[in-house]
């Protein structure tokens, strides 16, 4: 009998190790009509991923991305100095469309939606502290600048594929393109610094799914 994997009705529930590697590009950073920095770049990162998918029809299902919360360090751009870190959740809702009769072992899929992107737990490294104060004339360590990153809202794209081994179990893989633009906002002694800053990565998933 033909498994029907990804009939009308079931869930699909996939976890795995999720890269984000972001193609960063940033404002140059002006601090206080003093000094301009070139910009920023934001490191990859990979966590333990999880998706869901709800099957609609034997075709078409609603799948959601999450993760445990990924952390990236942050660099001024060219110059390879650290100027701190974040923690951020990337939560992702797609409509997926599976190619494909639900009885097949192999189904492939494509899908677009909307993306969030919270970030928490922003910091600033010592070394950038110190020399942004040396920037305003204090001494190295006087006032400790604060690192903030809004909320991003932004279209993603999605293409993966399930293989069944069994009528449950099954080994997938999945690709998302991820626009994420924010605001950072530097508080240093003097002035707030404003920036606007392209995370927009690539989230590569390979993992275990089973079907219910």
């Amino acid at each position: 009998m033909p498994v029907m994997a990804h009939e009308a009705g079931s869930w699909v529930v996939r976890v795995g190790a999720a890269e984000v590697a972001p193609d960063t590009d940033s404002d140059a950073i002006d601090v206080a009509g003093l000094v301009t920095l070139p910009g920023v770049d934001v490191g990859d990162n990979t966590q333990v991923g999880l998706t869901v998918t709800r099957m609609l029809t034997d075709n078409l299902g609603v799948g959601l991305l999450a993760a445990t919360p990924f952390s990236h360090d942050i660099d001024i751009k060219d110059i390879g100095v650290s100027a701190g870190d974040t923690k951020h959740l990337p939560p992702t809702l797609t409509a997926q469309y599976f190619l494909g009769d639900a009885s097949a072992a192999f189904r492939p899929y494509v899908g677009i939606g909307l993306n969030t992107t919270i970030f928490f737990s922003e910091d600033v490294d010592p070394a950038l502290n110190s020399a942004l104060d040396g920037i305003v004339g204090l001494p190295a360590g006087s006032v400790d600048a604060d690192l903030e990153l809004e909320q991003s809202w932004g279209l993603a794209l999605e293409a993966g594929f399930d293989y069944m081994v069994n009528d449950h179990w099954m080994i997938s893989g999945a690709v998302w393109k991820i626009d994420i633009d924010t605001e950072a906002k530097v508080k240093t002694a003097v002035a707030t610094v404003e920036f606007d800053v392209e995370i927009d990565p690539m989230v590569w998933m390979l993992s275990v799914g089973y079907r219910f």
